[in-house]
């Protein structure tokens, strides 16, 4: 009888741990997928540019008349973020008619495949951020153990369908809204920085949505080094009166925001042309020094 008993408690104690384990996988996969990522209130940036990403993992909506454009995704868990921010600001998703990419990590990438079935939407990427996304994350120049925690799930996301490949130059337009791709590899192989222009009342500015500029210890390639060259000088020929980048805190979200409220034009807080160089010039000499994170 005293076996029995042990036995059953035995059964007992393991399918408990079976379902805590259950339970904090659950919540250990949701939290990542999330990566540590908070709502942030949505708001327009000039023109016809809104942010409407998460905390630090950005998204950026340029609306029109006949469809929307998406720049970026963010996390697998933050795709729910970006459609209630984009609802806020009194625009459907289903009125998105084109995804853009900056790059194919899983904070600008993970998002990207929910969000394109909510809109229906079309996604544009460079060849080579196109490879990774259409696998789900899977890189050629990432070390091999982090590409099999990749194709087992755990760091990887979900497959977007990519429905057209740009190259450098290339323009997409919805109506008269035309963003430009610019390949500026470096950070990743296929990174791509969009240029376009919005009107603020009776003014024109130009708008950078630049790609990353950090090393990262786990991408390498043959030609990052000439790719990184190359993306300083062409950042520096595109003239930027507003900029963003993938991470809200590099190009100032935050303190834009705080800035707004005393500005007498909440759009001057954003006109950021000294900002923009020191973004392009930071990354260089982070780069001249040998800084890879």
């Amino acid at each position: 009888m005293r076996r029995l008993i042990r036995t059953r408690w035995r059964s007992v104690l393991a399918a408990g741990a079976a379902a805590l384990a259950l339970f904090l996988g659950r919540e250990w996969k949701a939290a990542s997928d999330r990566g540590g990522q908070t709502p942030a209130e949505p708001f327009r940036i000039a023109g016809n540019l809104y942010y409407v990403g998460a905390s630090d993992a950005a998204a950026f909506l340029v609306a029109g008349p006949e469809g929307h454009v998406l720049i970026d995704g963010g996390y697998p868990g933050t795709a729910p973020m970006i459609v209630e921010s984009i609802a806020r600001l009194g625009f459907d998703v289903r009125d998105v008619k084109v995804l853009l990419n900056s790059e194919p990590h899983s904070d600008h990438a993970g998002g990207l495949a929910a969000l394109q079935r909510a809109s229906g939407a079309e996604l544009w990427a460079s060849e080579w951020s196109a490879r990774s996304l259409a696998s789900g994350g899977d890189d050629p120049d990432i070390p091999l153990p982090l590409r099999a925690l990749v194709r087992a799930g755990i760091l990887g996301y979900p497959a977007a369908r990519v429905d057209h490949r740009v190259r450098d130059g290339d323009t997409v337009r919805v109506g008269p809204r035309a963003p430009t791709a610019h390949v500026t590899g470096g950070h990743t192989r296929g990174c791509t920085s969009w240029s376009f222009a919005v009107r603020e009342g009776g003014r024109v500015l130009n708008v950078v949505s630049a790609c990353s500029l950090v090393v990262l210890g786990v991408v390498r390639y043959p030609g990052q080094e000439a790719d990184l060259e190359r993306s300083f000088r062409v950042l520096r020929s595109l003239p930027a009166d507003v900029w963003v980048t993938s991470h809200a805190r590099l190009w100032g979200r935050y303190r834009k925001v705080v800035a707004r409220d005393t500005a007498s034009d909440p759009v001057d807080p954003s006109i950021d042309r000294e900002g923009y160089r020191a973004y392009v010039d930071t990354a260089e000499a982070r780069f001249r020094r040998g800084v890879v994170h």
